[in-house]
């Protein structure tokens, strides 16, 4: 008959043989990120990346998963945290720093996007022509994007035409699309998307844009049951995001661990995440509308002056990257090249 020390013994063997393979690992790595694990990207991206890197590194490499900005700080802290080596991976929107990477805004426009899949792996080839020089200081593994993103609003407030967006108080994601809707006629309101579904029911917000894949997560389809979305094959918005380890984590590795994480980055890795993205939307929609919510999707008429309201955002991004001598017409026609290229 087993004592009860030997049972308190065995189960706290358990514990730590379960607590994850930093056990017998050379090597831990921290990968800290904002939201919930059970959302699209921690659990279909994050997670089995994880458990890949973990599998061919032979166990020598362990990766901690800490979602939910667990470790601390707010969500726009996650791009100081992984240079300062706080942590050593992590996954996030280069949104949340307004201004501090302008080159990646161009994928930001307005009617860029087509599907997350093709626009991700555009954004991935547009990062090794053109981001490169404002990630210095990180190692990135991926860029890519989300799919393309709508307005959603509570229900008192449908969006069907150009003129309902006068006077919306909207959360945006990023300095560009806070311009694309304040050039809209909204009044844009920036927060993290974790702090949406606390704002809508405080009614600090009448609405937010985001994509049909992170609805699920913030309850949008609960909280705000009107959903616009436009003709044709381009989306009004999409965000930018990036997947990036501290360089001195990495460099510290020897030449078959870095091989490990070589291989588990880059184009693949970026279609991976946009084929998660698009996935995602499916499933969001999904849920909108086994719960009888209002889908608007406006005609081509429609969506054209919605267009023409968002030239005037691009010309604007292209004429402060003129200004800062970065050739703001050329970045933003391969990034449209880019994105049509890989929408074929």
């Amino acid at each position: 008959m087993l004592t009860k020390s030997l049972l308190a013994g065995l189960a706290g063997l358990a514990f730590t043989l379960s607590a994850g393979a930093s056990w017998a690992a050379d090597v831990t790595l921290k990968l800290h990120q904002m939201l919930p694990p059970q959302a699209t990207i921690p659990s279909k991206v994050l997670e089995p990346w994880a458990q890949k890197v973990q599998a061919e590194s032979g166990g020598r490499i362990a990766v901690e998963l800490y979602p939910a900005m667990q470790l601390g700080g707010k969500p726009a802290d996650l791009v100081d945290q992984v240079k300062d080596g706080v942590v050593d991976l992590t996954w996030t929107l280069f949104g949340y720093t307004p201004g501090r990477f302008p080159k990646s805004e161009a994928f930001e426009l307005p009617f860029m996007v087509t599907t997350a899949e093709a626009t991700s792996v555009a954004f991935q080839d547009y990062y090794e022509k053109h981001l490169k020089d404002e990630l210095t200081d990180y190692h990135v593994l991926a860029v890519h994007t989300h799919g393309p993103g709508l307005i959603h609003t509570i229900a008192s407030k449908p969006v069907k035409s150009l003129e309902d967006m006068k006077g919306l108080k909207l959360r945006g994601t990023s300095k560009v699309v806070n311009q694309m809707l304040e050039a809209m006629g909204a009044s844009a309101i920036g927060m993290p998307v974790t702090a949406v579904p606390e704002s809508l029911s405080k009614s600090v917000i009448d609405g937010s844009v985001v994509p049909w894949e992170v609805t699920p997560a913030i309850k949008i389809a609960e909280l705000a049951p009107n959903h616009t979305a436009f003709s044709g094959p381009n989306g009004l918005y999409t965000g930018t995001f990036v997947f990036a380890m501290n360089k001195d984590s990495y460099d510290a590795l020897p030449d078959d661990l870095k091989k490990v994480i070589d291989d588990n980055s880059g184009q693949e890795l970026a279609r991976l995440f946009g084929k998660a993205m698009d996935e995602g939307d499916i499933r969001g929609k999904d849920i909108a509308e086994k719960a009888g919510n209002t889908i608007i999707t406006l005609d081509e008429a429609e969506t054209a002056r919605w267009k023409a309201a968002g030239e005037a955002v691009t010309k604007a991004w292209i004429a402060e990257m003129d200004g800062k001598g970065m050739d703001g017409t050329g970045l933003y026609n391969d990034a449209l090249a880019l994105i049509q290229q890989y929408s074929k």
